[in-house]
């Protein structure tokens, strides 16, 4: 069935799995090792041109990549923070090739396409087929966030109001775009960190309007359009994938606020109007859509986390909900219509702006749920290289939140329970990478150190076979060029 958006099928398995190995690193008495367990996320840490590693016996046997798990470590291990070395020697085609070649004729594969860049010069070190487009899956939300960086503030932050009504007992809930606004309590958190709270917002309306509160309207008018794209299935909003995209949203629309994929609300706004009502005394019954007042008095206000973490937040748990709504906001920065299409429209014409090559993309949403979405991994490689270059070039300060977002292999996010066994071990740790799958559809684009210090770039699409035979050809190609020195002569191409 298409549209199933398998790798977001992680839910509260991934914290358990976390919090069953710190639990039992605290039970053999490896106080020191279990705190260290914690830097997992950030084992490539990406700077302002500079790549940090973390290095340290007990952190490598914890993810398996040197000795026994279970070894005794006599005195602590360090932390190593560093930068890489700028004279580390340049893999070449060839070498790269070598590496690649043999593991990317697959038949688990499928249609293969790929790219493999240098950063530090955006030299082609390897690619299949890199122009032909294809199914992205949930890395179409490079483009978005990409976008999203390159057109917005990073310290924006996405407001929701109350104002006052037309009536004395009536107040208006104004969306602004903000799917992260929760529902949970304020000393409770949701799968957003930072969120902003619906109960803060209904304590600030109390305060500024003593007087009884009967009817609340949901002002939905920021966004215009469908709340679902085309390639998108009812099924979704069931299957925890995604809701429709209306600028009131709580919690993106999950029935639990705190897992990942629960079933989804297919009326979101109302909902959070009925939620609101609830805490101003008014009747939720009565809630309905309409538009604020000209000039209304502002009663309360509560703001998202800054874009930047926002972006973090969407690629680490790969969130559709909120990568539309990341896209929305670059079409409104872009003045262009705030619908699927509008939205669709902006990112593509701010990547083009910003000099990179957007032939052959077809986006019709933001998150890459849609079947209908097709790009070329040229583009998935281009943005990863830019992200990760020098800052001579004033794009990459700017796309920096991507590679802090990206998942880490054996770590965090999408990756956590991947490149953890076979020819795939080698990369945990030190691949870094946004997920993408879709039913025939596999897709993995980041980068990675290789065993030289050399920082690379890639982006490898796999279509047409399914991801439970294709996901781990992936992960041991990116686990490939991690063991790449790839310094073989470039005679041979």
């Amino acid at each position: 069935m298409p549209g199933l958006g398998l790798d977001r099928i992680r839910s509260r398995i991934d914290a358990w799995r976390l919090r069953e190995r710190l639990g039992a690193l605290r039970s053999r008495g490896s106080g020191r090792r279990s705190a260290l367990t914690i830097a997992v996320a950030v084992v490539l840490v990406i700077g302002l041109g500079t790549t940090a590693v973390l290095a340290g016996p007990g952190l490598l046997r914890w993810f398996g990549l040197t000795g026994s798990a279970t070894e005794t470590v006599a005195a602590p291990p360090k932390l190593v923070l560093g930068p890489l070395a700028g004279d580390a020697p340049t893999p070449t085609r060839s070498g790269v090739a070598a590496a690649l070649n043999k593991l990317a004729g697959s038949s688990d594969l499928g249609t293969l396409t790929g790219v493999v860049l240098n950063p530090a010069d955006d030299q082609v070190l390897w690619s299949r087929n890199p122009d032909k487009t294809m199914q992205p899956g949930s890395t179409g939300k490079l483009l978005t966030t990409a976008a999203a960086l390159l057109s917005l503030d990073p310290t924006m932050r996405i407001k929701t109001r109350v104002v006052a009504g037309p009536t004395p007992d009536s107040v208006v809930l104004v969306g602004g775009g903000d799917p992260t606004l929760s529902a949970l309590p304020k000393d409770s958190d949701s799968v957003y960190p930072g969120a902003a709270k619906l109960d803060n917002l209904a304590e600030e309306v109390h305060n500024a309007h003593p007087g009884p509160i009967h009817t609340v309207t949901v002002d939905t008018s920021r966004f215009t359009g469908d709340g679902m794209a085309s390639g998108w299935e009812e099924s979704d909003i069931a299957g925890g994938n995604v809701t429709p995209i209306e600028p009131l949203i709580l919690d993106g629309g999950r029935t639990k606020p705190d897992e990942l994929d629960p079933p989804r609300t297919a009326s979101p706004a109302l909902d959070a109007g009925k939620a609101l009502a609830q805490r101003l005394g008014a009747d939720p019954a009565s809630v309905a859509t309409g538009t604020a007042p000209t000039g209304a008095a502002v009663l309360g206000e509560v703001a998202s986390p800054p874009v930047s973490d926002l972006v973090e937040n969407a690629l680490r748990i790969s969130d559709n909900v909120l990568a539309e709504s990341l896209a929305r906001q670059v079409a409104l920065a872009k003045g262009a219509d705030p619908s699927f299409t509008g939205a669709a429209r902006a990112v593509r014409d701010t990547l083009s702006s910003a000099g990179f090559d957007v032939t052959g993309v077809t986006m019709v949403d933001g998150s890459g749920l849609s079947t209908d979405d097709l790009v070329p991994a040229r583009l998935l490689g281009q943005i990863m290289a830019v992200a990760s270059g020098p800052v001579s070039d004033p794009r990459a300060a700017r796309l920096r939140p991507l590679l802090s977002g990206l998942p880490v292999a054996g770590g965090d996010g999408t990756l956590n329970d991947r490149f953890t066994t076979g020819d795939s071990s080698a990369g945990r740790g030190f691949v870094r990478a946004k997920t993408g799958t879709l039913t025939g559809v596999s897709a993995l684009a980041g980068q990675v150190t290789d065993s030289d210090g050399r920082l690379l770039a890639f982006a490898l699409m796999a279509n047409g076979t399914s991801p439970s035979q294709s996901r781990p050809q992936l992960d041991a190609l990116a686990a490939a060029l991690r063991g790449c020195g790839c310094r073989g002569s470039d005679s041979g191409g």
